[in-house]
């Protein structure tokens, strides 16, 4: 009788099946949807409550050059020294992505997909944009601050940091330009993968593997880039207007990587066949 009645409470739960749809590999449709829902959740919050996560964002991700910089300090110049420091740069990815605070690059998935899906959210798209770019600046140059002027990281670890921000800055517009087109591509890439993502061990894996690319390939990342460039900038390295000249390439370059190379091809993989 006690097996018989083990039975028939089993069996709502067998038929319901949500678990093993838990279990299955999410289709292209069904992150899509994630990104959506993510979307509308992150227009709805408050300006303060965006402004804040931005500034949190900004200054975590200056974590990718400071990993960078002290284990290059540590190891040395050699080409292999190299690539094994730069297997800490996708630290800061990790703990702004997993920790949820604000990343310019990551908004040019999310709330674009949302502007496709419902033809709709151009104005509120706008405005995540005007505040969450600039609040990660704004952090970025916090963690210049920090690692310049406070005296915390060693003379090796801040020379180190700083020659990271001096080659960052260098090359012509049209360079940085296609240089962020890449970077924005893997950034947005990034966040939609970990939106059909099962588990965190599964998308800090996803995370490291694709911004560890974006470290060793030096491409351009507004935020990540900034916080390296800056720190030279404040230790006369590199020229104020040096890092402007770069910004405005690299942000470009990000949107247009991560709009067009992400987004819309998914949005058309998506949607392409019922069109």
């Amino acid at each position: 009788m006690p097996v018989k009645n083990l039975k028939l409470n089993l069996e709502p739960s067998q038929a319901d099946g949500s678990s093993q749809q838990d279990l299955d590999r999410p289709t292209a449709s069904d992150i899509f949807e994630q990104v959506a829902r993510n979307a509308r959740q992150e227009l709805k919050r408050p300006l303060l409550a965006l402004a804040i996560s931005g500034l949190v964002g900004g200054l975590t991700m200056g974590l990718t050059g400071l990993g960078v910089s002290i284990a290059a300090a540590e190891l040395g110049t050699s080409p292999v020294a190299q690539f094994v420091a730069h297997l800490l740069y996708p630290v800061g990815f990790i703990a702004v992505i997993l920790g949820r605070a604000q990343l310019f690059t990551e908004n040019t998935l999310y709330p674009v997909a949302l502007i496709l899906s419902e033809r709709r959210h151009l104005l509120s798209t706008l405005r995540l944009w005007s505040i969450v770019l600039p609040c990660n600046l704004i952090g970025a140059l916090l963690f210049a601050l920090l690692a310049e002027r406070s005296g915390a990281l060693r003379p090796e670890y801040l020379a180190s940091l700083t020659r990271i921000g001096v080659e960052a800055a260098s090359g012509t517009p049209s360079h940085i330009f296609w240089s962020g087109v890449i970077g924005g591509w893997i950034i947005a890439l990034v966040a939609w993968m970990v939106s059909g993502s099962h588990s965190v061990t599964g998308s800090v894996m996803l995370i490291w593997v694709l911004t560890f690319l974006v470290g060793i390939g030096h491409f351009a990342h507004c935020i990540a880039s900034s916080g390296e460039i800056l720190s030279s900038v404040l230790s006369h390295q590199t020229a104020l207007s040096a890092y402007l000249s770069w910004l405005g390439p690299a942000v470009a370059g990000n949107i247009t990587g991560g709009v067009v190379l992400v987004t819309l091809l998914e949005y058309g993989q998506v949607h392409g066949r019922s069109a």
